[in-house]
């Protein structure tokens, strides 16, 4: 009689808590199946056809499919690494993305900070409306007015000589060494002012109490931005840098292969342009599969890496 009576209670909980979640479900079935529809798109999208990594161990030939194919093992993955233009487009493909994930959040970091001091509400949202906007287009567009700007005759070339700084046009992109530099400020024209809206977001989040006491301190705005804005915006810099790290090969496709040439593709192409050339253009899906897996498995690495040495640091971690 007293063991039933000390479950008793426990059946209790546990009818009251069905009960509970059979009334509280149909108010949340919006979330519900939205959540269900997500999980739906990322196994299709995103783990089905991991199904496809299975030709980087194979002679591949789509008439035979994947399962007909023969398996060769770690053959692509050796002629991989024993290619010399392989390694010069990793070493391109981390330069830049290494360039550009620098130089991307000093820029968002300072875009947001300078721009909370601006006091004008009407002006602040302007700016923001005309950092926005190179985000969205397309970059075909970009790359076409980033080549009409440095071409022979075009703005850039045409103020440089009328400011008497060179006497004749500099083909840009005829050199090398200003190629990197080319597409990491492409990147940040188009999205610093995208970038920005995070820690704008963050910004709004800081106890204003701590810029009243700065205020009774006499702090002036650039104390305020440095020891208060800044130091509060830690976690989030932290936290995005972590994510990104795991970017780093990622440094673009598009700009790299529309502006690149002959005379500088030793360091234009990319990896993604590596697995274009061998994947598409040779029919060597194999070859482009197993570069593909080298710059995923890079990446996974990067980010835990990362998180582990940011763990180590005491700050934020992402997992």
């Amino acid at each position: 009689m007293a063991n039933y009576t000390s479950a008793s209670p426990m059946l209790g909980n546990k009818l009251s808590r069905s009960q509970h979640i059979r009334k509280e479900a149909p108010k949340q079935i919006f979330l519900l199946v939205s959540s269900a529809l997500l999980i739906i798109y990322g196994i299709v999208f995103y783990y089905i056809p991991l199904v496809g990594w299975l030709t980087a161990f194979q002679n591949y030939q789509p008439a035979k499919g994947i399962f007909g194919s023969e398996w060769i093992g770690f053959a692509k993955f050796k002629f991989l690494f024993d290619d010399k233009t392989f390694w010069q487009d990793l070493r391109n493909t981390i330069a830049m993305g290494v360039i550009n994930l620098v130089l991307s959040f000093v820029t968002a970091i300072g875009f947001a900070l300078l721009l909370n001091e601006v006091r004008s509400m009407l002006a602040k949202r302007f700016i923001q409306t005309i950092s926005y906007m190179p985000h969205f287009l397309s970059m075909i567009i970009v790359t076409a007015i980033v080549h009409d700007a440095l071409s022979s005759e075009g703005a850039v070339n045409e103020l440089l000589m009328s400011l008497k700084w060179v006497d004749q046009a500099i083909p840009f992109f005829s050199i090398k060494g200003y190629f990197w530099w080319i597409v990491a400020f492409t990147n940040i024209w188009k999205e610093t002012g995208w970038n920005a809206i995070i820690y704008l977001a963050a910004i709004t989040s800081i106890d204003p109490s701590l810029y009243e006491a700065a205020d009774i301190d006499g702090a002036g705005r650039f104390q305020k931005m440095w020891y208060i804005t800044l130091p509060s915006l830690k976690p989030t810099i932290i936290i995005l840098l972590i994510i990104n790290v795991g970017n780093v090969l990622n440094a673009g496709f598009e700009l790299q292969y529309i502006l690149g040439n002959d005379v500088i593709r030793s360091v234009s192409d990319t990896i993604d342009i590596y697995v274009l050339r061998w994947g598409i253009k040779q029919f060597d899906f194999s070859l482009g599969t197993a570069a593909g897996i080298f710059k995923s498995a890079v990446s996974i690495i990067l980010v835990v890496l990362s998180n582990q040495v940011s763990k180590w640091a005491g700050e934020e971690k992402l997992f």
